[in-house]
């Protein structure tokens, strides 16, 4: 049987990796389509631009709290109960935001972006879950068709927008809850999806491939792998490395050059019109091309794909602060959200190539709190260096932070080079 991969595959792993698709999908939708409010509605309750980003920051605060426990959880429980537990989560935020919407409440709303933020934490997980159940030649495009998923929600997340607003007035409600009603429903959805249908369980099939693997090298005459090492063994491996570098750097780099850029392009006498086509462009880079960074990944290496998606991290950085011209800054937020695909994906595979089975759970959980850490912090701080060094020199001090994993992956790629002529 030939598998969407174009290679032979096993029916049930193409039918789960794109069920994890369309979690991914619907958790993207849900979110998107009440968070393009979400500044709006708490300038609405508190009346003050001062805490318009602390929603954004209690989710990415919700997001690093369930990352590490989320992984273990799914170890154990398995990750069709973990996506379902994440999701009921998601529902019941979604329900808050649209209730403390129409009672004017902030402190309710900032509890429903938490509770929706571990939701987050909880279904980042879904690009592990579908990387584990595939050949280590094929868990980069798995990877990818997760990541895509987020296409679909940054299309159909914001066009609810406008309808649900007009339907939440014409229910007597607040015009902002309507949005929430929207997420809430989609979060439901994914629930109900990954309940019914996403069987066998993802983490069963990767301890399937494992043994079969263990077996393989047991008829080979080769050593079994360790069952698990060292915090410090492992990130003593170069790749371990290189792959949080390339997540943890990417994710900080985009947080600040992209979470500001609104912020600047208003200050210059931009519109939301010009504002919406450039973040369209943005998410477009983010999401629109997973399936050839995944297939880059594959073909030609996780080192090689991080490096581009750093080189054009840079172009990124190096092209925002040289006009005002909305196609240039369109542009260069494609750029970025482009680069940070090429390090997300091939760092994702690359981190889940160096870890053996039982290292996966806590080594990805912890991962993905750095980068949730790093998104907050980066959230926060965006807006006092804009204040303090201004938008050119935001994108310089982004382009230097860029250089690590750049760094990190030349030297990996020496090293390999150079153990490969001694092997000669």
């Amino acid at each position: 049987m030939t598998g969407w991969f174009g290679r032979p595959a096993l029916a049930v792993h193409q039918r789960l990796t794109w069920l994890l698709f369309f979690g991914q999908s619907a958790t993207s939708a849900a979110f998107l389509a009440g968070s393009t409010v979400g500044g709006i509605a708490a300038l609405q309750m508190t009346g003050s631009p001062v805490y318009v980003g602390l929603p954004s920051a209690a989710y990415q605060f919700g997001s690093a709290l369930s990352a590490y426990p989320a992984a273990r959880l799914m170890e154990r429980l398995g990750r069709r109960w973990g996506l379902v537990l994440g999701l009921a989560l998601g529902s019941l935020g979604a329900v808050l935001a649209a209730y403390s919407t129409n009672l004017g409440n902030f402190a309710i709303f900032l509890l429903s972006f938490v509770l929706m933020g571990l939701t987050r934490g909880v279904t980042d997980q879904s690009r592990y879950a579908a990387a584990e159940m595939h050949p280590v030649s094929e868990r980069a495009r798995a990877i990818s068709l997760v990541v895509l998923g987020g296409t679909v929600g940054a299309i159909i997340g914001p066009a609810l927008v406008g309808p649900l607003g007009a339907w939440a007035l014409a229910h007597g409600q607040n015009e902002l809850a309507g949005p929430w009603w929207a997420s809430a429903a989609f979060f439901t959805l994914g629930l109900g999806v990954m309940f019914f249908f996403l069987r066998p369980d993802p983490r069963d099939l990767a301890r399937q491939l494992a043994a079969t693997a263990a077996s393989d090298d047991a008829a080979a005459g080769r050593p079994p792998a360790a069952p698990s090492r060292p915090l410090r063994e492992i990130f003593a491996q170069p790749g371990t490395r290189l792959a949080v570098a390339a997540m943890v750097i990417g994710q900080l780099v985009m947080v600040l050059v992209m979470s500001i850029t609104a912020v600047h392009m208003t200050e210059h006498g931009h519109g939301l019109g010009d504002v919406s086509l450039v973040i369209t462009a943005h998410t477009l880079g983010m999401f629109g091309l997973s399936m050839i960074s995944g297939r880059l990944a594959d073909n030609f290496g996780r080192p090689a794909t991080i490096m581009a998606g750093v080189g054009l991290l840079i172009a990124a950085c190096l092209l925002a602060p040289l006009s005002q011209i909305t196609g240039v800054l369109a542009v260069a937020l494609f750029l970025l959200g482009l680069g940070w695909n090429f390090c997300y994906v091939a760092g994702a595979a690359l981190l889940t190539d160096t870890l053996t089975l039982s290292e996966r759970a806590g080594l990805q959980g912890g991962n993905d709190l750095v980068v949730n850490l790093i998104s907050a912090l980066g959230s926060l701080q965006s807006g006092v260096l804009f204040g303090l060094i201004g938008f050119q020199n935001l994108n310089w001090l982004s382009l230097i932070v860029a250089l690590l994993p750049l760094v990190l992956a030349v030297r990996y790629l020496t090293q390999r080079r150079t153990v490969a002529r001694g092997a000669v």
